[in-house]
């Protein structure tokens, strides 16, 4: 909901996302969220880059080069990384096209076991999820998540337990995913 100075208010939708383009409107929206929390200097969060090992680059002419084949080097472990307030963070950002569950196909066991090791050596991670169909985005604390997909037998986590046991982020314009007045609240104690 936008409030605009005369009074009046107005719904945002975020746009339809392509198959195609799965996950990326997302992290677009968490990069620019990480943008301005870098540019107030709030906290130093960055997206890890994907290790690649290059095997074949064409060169066209002397100032350009363009590589036509790479291979993922190892799993990448998560999406994001860095820190705030003195603590290390650590998180996976998906985005769900379905309304009633998470399906846990979608974050692979390496990166549950690298989530896992963070909370185990006192660092914040959690899960954001966003559910694209019903426009709300929420943060899942890693050690609750990880221990619910591990004792629940199914393979998908519902939507209600996301509703009981996590937390729905605020959006606004300038900060799409706010997830910092999220982790103050649930990490920090601050905050309603």
């Amino acid at each position: 909901m936008v409030n605009y100075p005369n009074g009046k208010k107005a719904a945002v939708r975020h746009e339809p996302t392509s198959f195609a383009d799965r996950g990326m409107k997302l992290e677009k929206d968490i990069n620019r969220t990480n943008d301005y929390y870098r540019s107030i200097d709030r906290a130093i969060i960055h997206k890890k880059p994907t290790p690649v090992t290059i095997v074949k680059v064409d060169y066209p002419d002397r100032t350009a080069a363009k590589i036509t084949e790479a291979y993922f080097k190892l799993p990448s472990t998560t999406d994001y990384n860095g820190i705030y307030r003195g603590k290390y963070i650590d998180f996976e950002a998906k985005e769900c096209a379905v309304n009633t569950s998470f399906p846990l196909k979608s974050i692979h066991a390496h990166q549950i076991e690298h989530l896992s090791s963070v909370v185990r050596h006192g660092a914040i991670a959690f899960l954001i999820i966003r559910f694209t169909g019903l426009d709300i985005t929420y943060l899942a604390d890693a050690e609750e998540a990880i221990a619910y997909i591990n004792s629940c037998g199914r393979r998908s986590i519902p939507y209600e337990w996301f509703t009981e046991h996590a937390y729905e982020i605020p959006y606004n314009y300038v900060r799409p995913v706010d997830y910092l007045s999220v982790v103050d609240r649930v990490y920090f104690g601050e905050g309603s």
